[in-house]
């Protein structure tokens, strides 16, 4: 039926989200440079390590924060931990391949999401990297308001047990955290709530399911985020309420993305005007004239002389454009 299948059609480009469009927006107006992206990523990670050291809350009060959401995850019947843990703990086979899984897999699997995305979406790459930046400083904001001490470090009548220092002579870390031995200093291990662990295992689920083409990728969007969140309480590192929260922080941090590219937009837009080399020379990435008879095209450094042959059918001094639309009009 003509009259239903034209609205359809037509409503189609609408139904785009927001949050894509301003996505590929974004990335049309700066043409991404691994040279570029790599110093950045470092520095955001740096920003983030410095402001998860800095943000560290007494002992006691941490320790009360992990009381309370205990409390309320057994009233709630939420109270996972302890057998995940009991059963990590009597297992080595399970509790081993955990604690290598907790200690590494967010290190490896988001760098790798993000390297996939740039190479191969780059359009997408901007916004969901965007998002995952927005929501770690959320993250960074619940550290600094709600140190909470995770439950390994709770006192033994708690029934909790450290599987990672249980394990660490399997392991490069050793009994104090995750990091490696002799570091664990240099770790704010009050920093549970929010779960980034659980967070950027969600992240990386809903990349590899909306950008992923093959069966395997769908099968790993779904059980990397399951796999973390097993491990982190399996392990004690964190409760259900810090994986939940590591959840409702990259919710949050979607919702602020089109938000935090608009403003990155406008800051880059009045930088290129007063700093001509922050979007290149010209201020123009789709210009590709140089000078006259002179072009060059996006993947080009050095402009090539090209002569503009007029095409049959079209008058002297045509451009090419025009020469191209010619011979398409001639050609049917």
């Amino acid at each position: 039926m003509p009259q239903t299948d034209a609205p359809r059609t037509e409503a189609a480009p609408r139904a785009r989200s927001r949050w894509t469009a301003l996505g590929a927006s974004a990335a049309s107006q700066a043409r991404l440079r691994w040279w570029t992206e790599i110093p950045l990523i470092l520095l955001v990670y740096a920003a983030y390590t410095a402001g998860r050291l800095l943000a560290r809350g007494d002992t006691s009060g941490a320790v009360d924060h992990g009381l309370e959401i205990l409390r309320i995850e057994k009233a709630l019947y939420l109270n996972a931990e302890h057998p995940l843990n009991r059963l990590f703990t009597r297992e080595p086979w399970l509790g081993i391949p955990a604690d290598f899984g907790y200690a590494s897999l967010h290190y490896l699997v988001t760098p790798a999401v993000l390297i996939w995305l740039f190479r191969s979406r780059p359009v997408r790459y901007r916004a969901a990297r965007t998002w995952l930046w927005t929501s770690t400083f959320i993250g960074l904001i619940g550290f600094t308001l709600l140190p909470t001490c995770p439950p390994r470090l709770l006192s033994p009548e708690h029934g909790f047990v450290d599987t990672m220092a249980h394990y660490s002579s399997y392991g490069w870390w050793g009994g104090e955290a995750s990091a490696p031995r002799g570091m664990g200093g240099m770790t704010n291990q009050y920093a549970a709530m929010p779960s980034l662990h659980v967070g950027w295992a969600l992240w990386c689920g809903v990349m590899l399911w909306r950008h992923g083409r093959t069966p395997a990728a769908r099968v790993a969007a779904v059980v990397y985020p399951l796999f973390t969140t097993i491990v982190v309480m399996g392990t004690a590192n964190h409760y259900f309420l810090d994986a939940v929260a590591g959840v409702a922080v990259m919710g949050a941090g979607l919702l602020l993305t089109p938000f935090v590219i608009r403003a990155a937009n406008r800051v880059r837009t009045l930088l290129s005007t007063r700093v001509p080399w922050v979007t290149g020379a010209s201020g123009d990435e789709s210009s590709a004239i140089v000078s006259a008879g002179c072009q060059t095209s996006a993947g080009e450094r050095i402009p090539r002389q090209r002569e503009s042959r007029p095409g049959p059918g079209t008058e002297p001094g045509a451009s090419a454009t025009d020469a191209d639309d010619s011979a398409a009009t001639a050609a049917r």
